[in-house]
C-alpha cells in the first residue's frame, strides 16, 4: 500500500460532496472538488472549485477557479477566475483577478478584482476601505 506524502504532488483529481451530505470543518484539496451537499466551515483547494446547484457552502473558501452554481455565504478567494451562474446565489465578499456574473445570479457583498489575491492584499484593501469611510465621515462634517 502506498503512503501519502504532502511533499509529492499528487495526480489532478476531482472530490466529490454529494447531494444529502453535510460536512463541518475544514477541508484542504490539492485537487479540484465538486460541492453538491452542504459544507460549514472552510474550503481550500488548490484546484477548481464547483459549488453545484444543489450545493450551500456557509463559510470562506480559497481556490484556483470558482465556478458557483448553488448557494454561498462568506467569502471566497479566488486566484485566477470565479463564475456566478444564472442559479448562484452568493452573499458576501469576493476576491479575485476576473469575474464572470451571469445574468440572474444573486450577488450581495463586495467584489475586489486584483492581478493577484493574497492575504497581503485582503489586508491591504481593509486598511483602504477603513481609511476611505473615515476620510468620508470627517469630509461630509466639515
Amino acid at each position: 500500500m502506498a503512503k501519502y506524502n504532502e511533499q509529492e504532488p499528487i495526480p489532478a483529481s476531482v472530490n466529490r460532496i454529494a447531494p444529502g451530505t453535510v460536512i463541518k470543518g475544514e477541508i484542504n484539496i490539492n485537487g479540484d472538488i465538486r460541492v453538491e451537499g452542504t459544507i460549514n466551515g472552510i474550503v481550500k483547494s488548490k484546484g477548481r472549485l464547483i459549488i453545484g446547484d444543489t450545493g450551500n457552502v456557509e463559510g470562506d473558501i480559497s481556490c484556483q477557479n470558482a465556478e458557483i452554481q448553488g448557494i454561498v455565504n462568506g467569502k471566497l478567494t479566488v486566484t485566477e477566475i470565479t463564475t456566478l451562474k444564472s442559479t448562484a446565489n452568493f452573499i458576501g465578499d469576493i476576491i479575485t483577478n476576473k469575474i464572470a456574473i451571469e445574468p440572474g445570479a444573486k450577488f450581495s457583498g463586495t467584489c475586489n478584482m486584483k492581478a493577484d489575491p493574497k492575504k497581503e492584499d485582503i489586508k491591504e484593501i481593509k486598511n483602504v476601505s477603513e481609511k476611505t469611510i473615515t476620510e468620508g465621515y470627517k469630509n461630509a462634517n466639515s
